[in-house]
């Protein structure tokens, strides 16, 4: 046996950083596990940094509404897409739902508002007219590369150890085969995901940090 996990806190750098590529000043997040899934919370922080430098590249102040409520069993909620529609109400703009099947709250909080949402694990784009990318793990990405060890006699490198994919491995990013954004490239993205792979940017992985001091051009709220 051998157990894969990922650098989802550079998927959610990407997908934090092309948002506001793409003009967007006030964003939101919502994810699953109450706060206690190390891999929702990855992707928060990840997502945290990618808005931080994109928004001191540009020299922009941003703002970013954070929230663990109503996710902690996944599942879509009336409650959920209340309070996600109240933040589209008040001048969000897109907010990256991280939590499988609570997405649908969030697609149709957006739908009722005007708003978009960034999806996650996979290219959500097909679920909801409302998403403009998605922060994705290379599942299929992850199973041919562990096979790859195996059929090369090489089996004994990954078995009964656990492994951690990302970038360098192309087991994390964006899809670009349903890319709708405008200002935000696919070039720039391959370059931005090329200096990840290369180890020029750094993404933080202890989400310990995701705190509001722990940014400049990022006012933080956490509710």
């Amino acid at each position: 046996v051998v157990a894969v996990d990922y650098n989802e806190e550079q998927s959610g750098f990407l997908a934090g950083f092309a948002a506001v590529s793409e003009g967007y000043t006030r964003l939101g997040f919502t994810g699953g596990g109450g706060g206690n899934n190390p891999s929702c919370n990855r992707f928060a922080y990840g997502y945290a940094q990618g808005i931080e430098q994109a928004a001191k590249k540009l020299g922009k102040e941003v703002e970013l509404t954070l929230s663990w409520e109503y996710g902690a069993s996944f599942s879509p909620s009336a409650e959920l897409q209340t309070m996600l529609g109240g933040w589209y109400a008040k001048g969000t703009e897109v907010i990256f739902c991280c939590g499988g099947p609570m997405c649908q709250s969030a697609f149709a909080a957006a739908s009722a508002n005007d708003g978009a949402v960034i999806g996650c694990d996979v290219d959500q784009s097909e679920e909801s007219d409302t998403v403009i990318t998605s922060a994705i793990k290379g599942l299929s990405r992850s199973v041919s590369l562990m096979l790859d060890k195996f059929y090369k006699d090489k089996w004994d490198e990954v078995a009964g150890k656990q492994i951690t994919l990302g970038a360098k491995d192309e087991a994390v990013g964006l899809p670009t085969d349903s890319w709708s954004m405008k200002k935000f490239t696919v070039e720039s993205y391959n370059k931005l995901l090329t200096s990840l792979k290369d180890g020029e940017i750094k993404v933080d992985r202890d989400y310990s940090k995701l705190k509001p001091e722990s940014f400049e051009n990022v006012k933080l709220v956490i509710v």
